[in-house]
């Protein structure tokens, strides 16, 4: 469904769009001035994030990860078109980050006490840390299931982990797959961009680079550690393997020889020396208890028990 919303402070706009329509893209062409592909390409989302430098404005395309969240995909595109005057996000599903974000935002209390609070880099700014924000968040959910994982691990619940590992990597591949762009787009902002844009947001470039890669580095973080843990969880599930693979050994061991024992002493020949006997069965009986005795004494002396 299409939603509109625009947010005024001076001369500053911020204008919102959700799955725009046609008529809202040539609209905010007309009113802003925006290059014709750059307008085309807001009607329908992109398949990688990039930045783009046209007369008067600044094209931004990323991604984010959406993991925790009923959604259709597992990230979410917002494009951002930068003017001097005006910001322009659009997006083709609820950005959670992004409609708290505009839910409380004081224009007012936010722009008053910065130099550059008629200039839609600010706000640009402001967003973006927002977002990243709120994915440290979807990065503290797969950080608490690797919590739960090393818990369960060292519970003995090795074989139930197997799948709980599983999933929380397929969590940060997704995490890292989505997040890994925005290396190159921020690096062209924070080079490129300082031209177009004016070497008073310099300072702005570097900080979003540096909350690029504070979560980045908790991701790889995370990462590491779950790598570690599926590598003890795989030596805790072969040393449980082996043990039992011994125990059973040891079992057919004991049984093998005393059942062909029991088998050959109960062959019904004629010079068969106990079978007929009086008291056979416990003649049978306790040469079997006292062979089954002196195996166990020789794996025990070999320590195999």
């Amino acid at each position: 469904m299409s939603m509109l919303t625009r947010h005024r402070y001076g001369s500053l706009t911020w204008l919102d769009l959700e799955s725009p329509t046609h008529a809202e893209v040539q609209s905010i062409l007309n009113e802003f001035g925006i290059d014709t592909l750059v307008a085309e390409e807001l009607l329908l989302p992109s398949t990688k994030p990039r930045v783009e430098f046209h007369p008067g404005h600044t094209y931004v395309i990323l991604h984010f990860p959406a993991l925790r969240h009923t959604h259709h995909t597992l990230e979410q595109e917002v494009d951002f078109v930068i003017g001097d005057n005006y910001l322009i996000t659009t997006h083709y599903e609820m950005i959670d980050p992004l409609h708290k974000f505009e839910k409380v935002f004081e224009v007012s209390s936010i722009l008053e006490k910065n130099d550059v609070q008629e200039h839609g880099v600010f706000l640009f700014f402001l967003i973006l840390k927002k977002l990243y924000k709120a994915v440290e968040h979807e990065t503290e959910f797969v950080r608490r299931d690797i919590v739960m994982i090393e818990e369960s691990i060292f519970s003995g619940h090795e074989v139930d982990m197997v799948k709980a590992i599983s999933r929380a990597a397929r969590d940060l591949l997704n995490l890292r797959q989505t997040i890994e762009p925005h290396r190159e787009v921020l690096k062209t902002l924070e080079t490129d961009g300082i031209a177009a844009l004016g070497e008073r947001f310099a300072p702005y470039m570097r900080a979003l680079a540096n909350e690029y890669y504070r979560m980045h580095n908790h991701v790889m973080r995370h990462t590491d550690f779950l790598h570690e843990l599926r590598e003890t969880n795989d030596s805790l599930l072969s040393t449980k393997e082996n043990e039992t693979m011994r125990v059973l050994t040891i079992m057919a061991l004991l049984t093998f020889p005393l059942a062909l024992m029991v088998a050959i002493l109960q062959i019904d020949t004629v010079h068969n020396p106990i079978r007929g006997l009086p008291y056979d069965f416990w003649i049978i009986l306790g040469a079997v208890v006292v062979t089954g005795a002196c195996m166990i004494i020789y794996f025990r002396h070999k320590k195999w028990l």
